[in-house]
């Protein structure tokens, strides 16, 4: 069996076309057939009205070309560089895709054959040993454009916090942009911070003419003293700060009250480590803000947390908080916001809302008036189970939105169990008693005070930052999630660490009978929710999963959904498609599987196969319009394994 997620698994005993305001910039408006922003254009919907491809033929689709990162020509040079997944999801504009690499490098290729037009490298990896977090890893660079002159800007935040400014037909660097084309970003967020502790990987947001920048930061920690997630922005022509927003209120500020004991001096993380949704109408951005300092533990700062867990609607010009709503209330979970909300204008009972709906780990959609911060159905502060760990503090409720309904497993019961057969069964429910199962939000215990939380969603599960997609035409989104179950005890960790208790050594995997899930199916699937209802339209499975497996096979499942990796799997919509990595179905082995793109059709969510890939795709995909031919083009490759980083670009023949 070759699913590596369950093999993973061990005993507990050792126990993640819009109006533009004049005179402003061109961030969310893009050309048809081109994609100038992470998630297609400022909605994030990740939507292109191309329909080329189609139902019928998108299983004739072939490599059109393919270009090696430029990452493999450093890392080569030395073992000290371990360069990660490819992860970018490319822009398209002008006739040029323009891509990061896992190191932060820059590359502008023409878009109907992969030749470099140029290519730009910060350097990054002689400046720093290793960035925090995920390590050298980046998700995409950010494409601005003058809507009063010809001027075309690519920018990038670097692992080694640097924001950068790069003319997109040439490379080069604007003199006039911060200090020679290049803004430092250490120096901005009021503490001293350790570069080896914060680093930047994903696109910053592009609202007009202002730049929005988060951050990541390291997970794990000994000290409950932390660099602050405080998002900021700046200029695109000069690179000047314009405002910063503090994730965790400071002194007298709106929320600084949510931090008792005045924990705010010192709490650190609280960051937008993800990508961000823009209405560019509205002036508005999004921020889908983290847990604070710890993940599962938070005795050293109590109260409810604001801006933790919370979505906030900022005005981008000034920085002011225009709404915002908490979704976990002093976090215990990792239940930090991985991803960018999508923003659809629907007709719930007759009435026009313009919304953003945001998914979430815990696998709820929170969908709301984007313009009001009002949710368009009722969300219920309902009673949340209490622990017993030392100093802790826990909120007495947390929010359950009555629509739409959660679109993955919450909380895990005996029921929940496989039962493929009576051995299975029986084993799992053997398995099972040596967790402690409850419902969502049931908090974390002390290592040999009680049994290990098994929680779902696990950190991992849910939606996760390749995020959603959304129909503009029909107001349906489209949500890949997985099934990702746990196991999470605390320890004590004495001084010098002020941490107070952390994970030993983390949340791990949850073992199930014969190294297969635990859980009944579908382990990742893909999800349609009608936002004019709240209803969900319809549940695909998404890859095969375990359906082959000796204990298996003959039973003649159908699709269980699973591979390996740690998300859902990125999504795409056309005219005529949902297009999602990773889903391919009636394989011999599920890392087949995992080596394609699949679709769907969006009506109905029917599976209407995949196409191979050289290597697995961890990249989101993106489709584009060159010389009157769609193109589809994602990033694979790269990591520990031996397939080289590798943007493949498909067309039909």
């Amino acid at each position: 069996m070759h699913n590596l997620h369950w093999r993973l698994g061990i005993g507990f005993g050792l126990l993640a076309i819009t109006w533009i305001a004049p005179g402003s910039a061109t961030a969310q408006t893009a050309e048809i057939g081109e994609w100038r922003a992470y998630g297609a254009d400022g909605t994030n919907n990740k939507y292109s009205p191309l329909d080329q491809i189609t139902v019928t033929n998108f299983s004739d689709l072939e490599i059109a070309w393919r270009w090696t990162s430029i990452s493999t020509e450093v890392t080569r040079q030395g073992e000290r560089i371990n360069a990660g997944l490819f992860k970018a999801t490319p822009l398209m504009a002008d006739g040029l895709v323009y891509v990061a690499t896992a190191l932060g490098q820059v590359a502008a290729l023409d878009a109907g054959t992969g030749e470099s037009v140029w290519t730009y490298d910060p350097r990054s990896y002689e400046r720093l040993e290793r960035p925090a977090n995920i390590g050298w890893q980046h998700r995409g660079v950010s494409y601005w454009s003058d809507a009063t002159s010809d001027d075309t800007r690519i920018f990038i935040a670097t692992h080694d916090q640097r924001l950068i400014a790069l003319n997109a037909k040439t490379g080069a660097l604007y003199p006039d942009f911060g200090e020679n084309g290049i803004v430092d970003l250490s120096v901005s967020l009021g503490r001293p911070t350790d570069r080896a502790r914060l680093t930047h990987s994903s696109p910053v947001a592009v609202v007009r003419d202002t730049l929005v920048v988060g951050s990541s930061l390291t997970d794990q920690t000994t000290t409950r003293e932390a660099p602050p997630g405080h998002v900021r922005a700046f200029d695109t022509r000069t690179g000047a700060m314009k405002w910063i927003f503090h994730t965790i209120p400071q002194g007298d500020e709106f929320g600084a009250d949510s931090w008792q004991n005045e924990s705010w001096r010192y709490t650190g993380h609280t960051n937008v480590w993800g990508n961000m949704a823009v209405d560019e109408e509205l002036g508005y951005v999004y921020l889908p803000i983290s847990t604070p300092t710890n993940d599962w533990y938070g005795g050293m700062r109590p109260g409810n947390n604001l801006f933790a867990e919370s979505i906030v609607c900022v005005d981008a010009e000034t920085g002011q908080r225009i709404w915002h709503f908490q979704a976990v209330h002093h976090g215990l979970w990792d239940y930090d916001f991985p991803t960018a909300g999508n923003l659809v204008d629907v007709t719930v009972d007759g009435r026009p809302i313009k919304t953003i709906a945001q998914p979430s780990k815990q696998a709820f959609t929170y969908v709301f008036d984007r313009v009001t911060g009002d949710p368009v159905w009722p969300i219920e502060e309902r009673p949340a189970p209490a622990g017993n760990v030392p100093g802790e503090w826990y909120s007495p409720t947390q929010p359950f939105p009555t629509k739409p309904a959660p679109f993955d497993l919450q909380g895990i019961t005996v029921d929940d169990l496989i039962d493929f057969t009576p051995e299975l069964r029986e084993e799992a429910l053997r398995l099972a008693a040596r967790g402690r199962l409850g419902p969502i939000f049931t908090p974390p215990s002390v290592k040999g005070e009680s049994k290990p939380l098994i929680q779902s969603p696990g950190p991992g599960g849910g939606v996760n930052w390749p995020g959603a997609a959304a129909d503009p035409e029909t107001g349906r989104l489209f949500i890949p999630s997985q099934t990702r179950l746990r196991a999470v005890e605390l320890v004590e960790y004495p001084p010098p660490a002020t941490v107070g208790y952390f994970t030993d050594p983390w949340a791990v995997p949850v073992p199930g009978p014969q190294g297969l899930p635990l859980v009944k199916p579908p382990y990742k699937r893909v999800t349609a929710i009608d936002l004019n209802t709240g209803d969900h339209a319809w549940m695909s499975p998404h890859g095969d999963g375990p359906r082959n497996h000796p204990a298996l096979r003959d039973l003649n499942l159908p699709a269980l959904g699973g591979h390996s990796g740690i998300h859902g799997g990125g999504a795409m919509v056309t005219k005529t498609l949902l297009i999602v990595n990773s889903g391919g179905r009636y394989v011999i082995d599920e890392a087949e599987g995992a080596r394609t793109i699949a679709a769907y059709h969006k009506k109905t969510g029917e599976y209407l196969g995949a196409v191979a890939l050289p290597a697995v795709p961890s990249g989101n995909p993106m489709t584009y319009l060159h010389e009157d031919k769609q193109y589809i083009a994602v990033a694979t490759g790269g990591g520990s394994g031996s397939s080289p980083p590798e943007l493949i670009v498909l067309a039909l023949p």
